[in-house]
């Protein structure tokens, strides 16, 4: 076949099929190993598609051990085998990325700005076949992955807009015949490790904002969810962003802990759980990394007794059962406020009855999909019977199974837990929320502000003094107000706290600016007749 070919991709209602070659430069060498191949099919059989990395301008199929299987969530098929990458390929993406970036950070910054439009371009065009490629591989409904692309879809919007984001400061005549300026240049070589519960939206919170900068970039996505990152590398490049700027590469902890240590990686880009999180900043500080780690949350909804009932009661099943209850902004605790509780709870209740729990990738009315796998499910189940046993009230749901094929688990309602249960303090990263019974605003308020973490809270309340107190007694990075998701548009930090984030700069907004370049300040003498003044 020829070697500029690029795939084509076909799907029925529950496979996913790669039908052609990759784009592969006839020039291009295989990164000095014989133990790696050009994979021009991306395929070792028809039932079990191999996923490839990409190196410079190659698609490659490392010559590894190791592997694991992306499986549909909602039915266990398989859809394909990821290589466990180590020591050599990350070196391999390494150099390739510091070749280009040699050339790339010297790029203007509206002709950069004019490839991350073309990608825009390329996203909105194949909008549905990335959606319906997330519910495949992730198992999150449809109308749950066209939120995540275009959330993600936000971001790269944002980046366009990189001439001027990154402009500096100047101050003329600063001191006599002494001018000053500013000026933002790009760090070299970052790399993204990102989680599988938002196959596009957080890959794209980070390498659209970093090349745009100027950065080359190595991505290391989720190895559950790792076809929506290469599909979204292929449109990269037709879109015309040059070899080596973007680089994928797939795997664990030894893909992780090479890149943490790689010299020549400026900087790291986590989304994750806070455990994990912590070990990516220490790390990656160790080695000289600059490094910004989003971990976990347990996320607070507290209901006042003269909130709207229909809405809050929308925005709580939203928040506690979207995508499965997989997600970092997730509602995991319900506390309502004198009549409030009973109200909300039997609201919550009544509703959960009513959600379509299916195979999202089969039934585009699915309401509630599975979580990830076998391990998240067992997990989830664990700690749903842990709270049973601590004596909280199971009012729905619970750790038996409701569909014989899938990863599925029931909507759980809690009640009559006590901030000390596991339930209450853990994050559960499943469809579980659990409702405690404070006295007023000010115990609700100092329950929060006990917990580790510190993502998001948000307040249900028609009064607005009680949305100020909250407001400012509240110790958390994202707050709503009667919004039951308080997760910032593409212009502002996701700007979680505590053991919630490792680090100074958030993703997103001007934060992400200033993570992925460094200031130089200038001083410029243009007199033509220099003379030593005391104090210069």
């Amino acid at each position: 076949m020829p070697g500029n070919a690029t795939p084509v991709w076909k799907r029925d209602r529950t496979k996913l099929w790669c039908l052609g070659p990759f784009a592969i430069s006839k020039s291009a060498h295989v990164c000095g190993s014989t133990n790696w191949k050009v994979n021009p099919f991306m395929s070792i059989s028809s039932d079990h598609p191999v996923v490839p990395i990409l190196v410079g301008d190659q698609w490659l199929t490392p010559g590894t051990d190791s592997w694991g299987e992306v499986q549909n969530p909602s039915t266990t098929e398989v859809l394909g085998r990821v290589p466990f990458c180590g020591v050599q390929e990350v070196d391999a993406a390494v150099k390739a990325a510091l070749r280009a970036f040699e050339s790339w950070s010297k790029v203007p910054a509206p002709v950069r700005a004019s490839k991350l439009f073309a990608f825009k371009t390329q996203l909105e065009s194949h909008f549905e076949e990335l959606a319906r490629l997330i519910t495949q591989e992730n198992g999150k409904t449809l109308e749950e992955a066209r939120g995540d692309v275009r959330r993600g879809i936000e971001v790269v919007d944002f980046a366009c807009g990189i001439a001027h984001l990154s402009k500096g400061e100047s101050l003329p005549q600063l001191a006599d015949n002494i001018d000053s300026l500013t000026m933002r240049e790009p760090i070299g070589v970052c790399v993204g490790i990102t989680p599988f519960n938002f196959p596009a939206m957080v890959p794209l919170w980070m390498f659209p904002l970093a090349i745009a900068c100027g950065n080359s970039f190595i991505l290391k996505p989720s190895e559950k969810v790792p076809l929506t990152a290469v599909k979204m590398a292929e449109l990269a490049l037709a879109a015309g962003i040059p070899p080596g700027v973007l680089n994928i590469i797939h795997g664990g902890a030894a893909a992780v802990d090479a890149l943490l240590e790689h010299p020549d990686v400026a900087a790291i880009s986590f989304v994750g759980s806070t455990r994990v999180a912590e070990h990516v900043y220490v790390k990656g500080c160790r080695h000289g990394k600059r490094v910004q780690a989003a971990g976990g949350a347990k996320n607070v909804m507290i209901v006042m007794p003269d909130a709207d009932p229909s809405p809050t009661v929308r925005a709580i099943m939203g928040a506690a059962y979207g995508c499965a209850g997989q997600r970092c902004m997730a509602g995991s605790i319900l506390m309502g406020i004198g009549e409030a509780a009973s109200r909300v709870r039997d609201r919550v209740a009544s509703a959960i009855d009513q959600l379509i729990i299916d195979n999202s990738s089969a039934n585009p009315r699915t309401e509630m999909g599975p979580v990830i796998d076998a391990q998240a499910r067992s997990r989830i189940r664990q700690l749903i019977d842990h709270g049973t046993e601590a004596g909280a009230r199971l009012v729905r749901g619970g750790s038996d199974s409701i569909r014989e094929l899938g990863h599925f688990v029931a909507p759980t309602l809690f009640d009559q837990a006590h901030p000390e249960m596991a339930i209450a303090q853990e994050e559960i990263f499943g469809p579980v929320l659990t409702m405690l019974h404070p006295r007023d605003l000010d115990e609700a308020i100092a329950w929060t502000n006990r917990g580790t973490f510190g993502n998001g809270a948000v307040l249900f309340t028609s009064n607005g003094a009680s949305a100020r107190q909250f407001t400012r007694d509240i110790r958390c990075g994202m707050v709503g107000i009667n919004v039951g998701v308080p997760a910032p548009m593409a212009v502002f930090a996701f700007s979680g706290w505590n053991r919630s984030f490792f680090g100074d700069l958030h993703v997103q907004g001007m934060e992400g600016i200033l993570f992925y370049t460094r200031q130089k300040i200038v001083l410029s003498r243009w007199d033509n007749t220099y003379k030593r003044v005391e104090g210069w």
